[in-house]
């Protein structure tokens, strides 16, 4: 009969653990673990489980205490050597032999694993080298691509510059044109001006409102409207100089960029491992200083070339407007100038004509008034020589008014002589009051001749201004060349 305390096999509790060397004594198993399993006890086995895993899960009941009591008395009794007998022994030959079989089996399992440990590590070694070359070789690869991109786009940026720099001096050039003619402008305006200022010396009826006035005015009203475009598109240009100069500022700092970054990465991508200056910059790998992705970069410069090219459409659409403008308004103020100078020509020939007509009507004014005194000195002749026969006529009448008594007879002398008295008395009266008619056409005459002597200065002061101060202001208008920019 077996004691409970003695052991049939070598049973542990957990697994040996591995040893290269074999134990020295058979006393050696029993120090790798003091307490031998309980295999010929099931309930301690349950006691420890239910001791480390349930000690807190369930209220113990008295019957189940009275077990765990039973369990922990035969526990104790079967770990005490003093509790086995004298003849009992601690291992078997069998245990003996299966130990020195799990020794050897454990020693060529840990040389095959040091053997599969080291061709492993070669082979890893061999592998992580090619993949480190792989890898170089993979990133030399795409520095070598990056710079191909660098090196693409900074010769788009470098293209899309030169034409810039082209577009922003043809609008310079442009620009100036369109300030010259503006400035060319201010010389026509003041010369219209001057002619409105000079025509209101014009006198009495010849400050009309005329054509060559009308003229004037709307050729003041072009110049103005012409400047005012032209200011418009002056402004225009230079904001457009602005945004263009803005673009070539983008498009220099990018390719500034650029060949910082061309530099940098064509000195990366010529280091090896054999290069000087290479060292090593802990956790460099762990800091992302990226401020861009390679979508987000390309399109970067992408839209700084779009920005730029948009600009220069802008630029070269409005300086065909201001070509289109300054040829317009060339023509507008050349054919308002030639308008008014038409006005003028017809005007001044009308001012001619009529003072010829002035001078001619005078001269006979001047004739007539001197036919008209040479009447009146005829009529007063005639007046004095009709003075005798009224004295002869009356004085016969009176002498025969001294006739005596019966001899004063109203005979046929007598009739007659009254006759002859009222006959001249009527010539006289009828003389007088053409004299006086005469006079009167005379003053009327003179009247005529002063108003038309007054209007022929009017119409020479008229042509004066026309003809000698505007006309020759006017001849200094600009030419086609000037008004359009050009010098």
């Amino acid at each position: 009969m077996e004691l409970m305390g003695s052991t049939l096999t070598a049973t542990y509790a957990r697994p040996k653990t591995s040893h290269f060397l074999p134990a020295i004594s058979t006393m050696a198993s029993s120090y790798r673990n003091p307490q031998p399993a309980m295999a010929m006890n099931p309930s301690a086995n349950m006691w420890r489980t239910n001791t480390y895993f349930k000690s807190s899960s369930t209220v113990p009941t008295p019957s189940s205490m009275q077990r765990d009591n039973l369990d922990l008395v035969r526990a104790k009794t079967m770990f005490y050597p003093s509790n086995r007998t004298g003849l009992s022994t601690r291992y078997t030959p069998d245990d003996w032999y299966k130990s020195n079989i799990s020794n050897y089996r454990e020693s060529e399992a840990s040389r095959n694993s040091a053997e599969r440990l080291r061709r492993d590590t070669i082979r890893l070694m061999q592998d992580r080298d090619q993949l480190t070359r792989r890898t170089q070789e993979s990133t030399s690869k795409n520095i070598g691509e990056r710079l191909n991109d660098v090196v693409f786009w900074r010769s788009e940026l470098s293209h899309e510059i030169d034409n810039m720099l082209t577009e922003i001096a043809a609008l310079t050039d442009v620009k100036r044109r369109l300030e010259r003619a503006l400035a060319e402008t201010e010389g026509p305006l003041q010369v219209s001006q001057e002619c409105l200022y000079h025509r209101e010396k014009r006198m009495s009826i010849d400050l009309v409102h005329d054509d060559v006035e009308k003229d004037l005015i709307r050729e003041v009203e072009v110049i103005k409207s012409c400047q005012e475009r032209m200011r418009r598109h002056l402004d225009r240009a230079i904001a457009q100089l602005a945004s263009n100069r803005a673009a070539q500022h983008e498009l220099e700092r990018d390719i500034s960029d650029k060949v910082t970054a061309q530099r940098i990465d064509d000195r990366c991508h010529h280091l090896r491992n054999t290069s000087d200056g290479i060292g090593y910059y802990r956790g460099i790998e762990r800091l992302d200083p990226s401020l861009s992705l390679p979508d987000s970069w390309s399109k970067f410069t992408d839209d700084n070339i779009l920005h730029s090219q948009s600009e220069r459409a802008s630029s070269h659409k409005l300086r065909d407007e201001i070509e289109v403008l300054l040829n317009t308004t060339s023509n507008e103020m050349w054919n308002q100038f030639n308008n008014a100078n038409v006005a003028f020509t017809n005007r001044i020939s009308e001012t001619a004509d009529a003072k010829n007509s002035l001078q001619t009507h005078l001269a006979k004014t001047l004739q007539e008034i001197f036919q008209t005194e040479m009447l009146i000195e005829s009529l007063k002749k005639a007046l004095r020589d009709k003075e005798c026969p009224l004295k002869v006529a009356q004085t016969r009448l009176e002498e025969r008014t001294r006739r005596p008594n019966v001899e004063l007879c109203r005979d046929n002398p007598h009739h007659r002589l009254v006759s002859e008295v009222r006959e001249i008395e009527d010539t006289i009266h009828r003389l007088q009051e053409r004299l006086m008619e005469a006079e009167n056409t005379v003053q009327t005459l003179v009247k005529t001749k002063v108003t038309l002597e007054h209007d022929l200065s009017i119409k020479s002061n008229s042509i004066f201004l026309d003809q000698e101060k505007c006309m020759s202001m006017r001849k200094s208008f600009p030419s086609m060349p000037r008004l359009v920019g050009y010098t």
